[in-house]
């Protein structure tokens, strides 16, 4: 196969960014596209037969409706958001080239794909693909193949309620006044760890997290279960009845 020429778009991130490195060092001709630096959509689709969005959540099919129309049948186009329903669905109605939905289960901190997950969502395959995973596979990747809306469905769980979960931590500490530097002295190792995910919560990319919670249509009935689970805790709480929170405990038979 000839030399693969890959446009990223959203390219300058720390995903766009990696996934233009893991290309490189497989010899591919990489085009990065950032939001003011780069070739623009109309020389990406030139150039390219594959290309890559990696951009948020909330412009995701923006970008898509522009980039798609360009883009000829024998081109590949992918994305990497952390939601798929809404990015494939555009993919295929904005174009006629060969669509596949990505979501790397890891951040941009890896040093490599061995042992990592990377969820993907055929949609409208071709001939280009193939060779993706190959590459991917090359480098011990863990492929795990789902329909958008299966994979949106676990995220609910696996993100949705997981950030929601960290994210009222942080509010009940904020509403408390608690000084989180003689908090630190208190720590155990596992709290400390989800004091590091808070600090990257609040302190850095809270849109992102933002983004994953509003944007998966799944997360309704997640949230309901939370919350009801949490009023009957409280109701045993209030008792001071240890034996009863273990009963419920016990009583959820989670096999893992």
């Amino acid at each position: 196969m000839k030399r693969m020429k890959i446009g990223i778009i959203g390219g300058t991130g720390g995903m766009g960014r990696w996934f233009a490195r893991f290309f490189q060092n497989e010899g591919c001709e990489v085009y990065v596209s950032g939001r003011n630096s780069g070739p623009d959509f109309s020389e990406i689709a030139k150039k390219c037969g594959v290309v890559l969005i990696s951009v948020p959540i909330a412009v995701t099919v923006q970008v898509i409706e522009r980039i798609g129309p360009l883009l000829p049948e024998s081109a590949l186009l992918m994305d990497l958001t952390s939601l798929k329903e809404e990015p494939v669905k555009a993919m295929l109605q904005f174009s006629s080239a060969e669509v596949v939905g990505l979501h790397p289960l890891f951040g941009p901190r890896v040093k490599s794909l061995a042992g990592h997950r990377i969820v993907i969502c055929p949609a409208r395959m071709k001939s280009t693909f193939p060779h993706i995973r190959g590459l991917f596979l090359k480098h011990q990747a863990r492929l795990i193949e789902a329909t958008p809306e299966h994979h949106d469905e676990m995220m609910a769980f696996v993100q949705g309620l997981n950030h929601l979960n960290s994210i009222l931590l942080g509010l009940t500490l904020g509403r408390s006044g608690v000084d989180l530097e003689e908090l630190k002295q208190f720590t155990t190792p596992i709290f400390k760890t989800k004091l590091d995910i808070l600090k990257k919560i609040f302190s850095s990319n809270s849109r992102l997290y933002a983004e994953i919670i509003t944007g998966n249509r799944h997360i309704g009935p997640v949230l309901s279960g939370y919350a009801e689970s949490l009023a009957e805790l409280r109701k045993i709480i209030d008792l001071g009845d240890g034996e009863k929170v273990q009963k419920r405990i016990d009583k959820t038979n989670l096999e893992f």
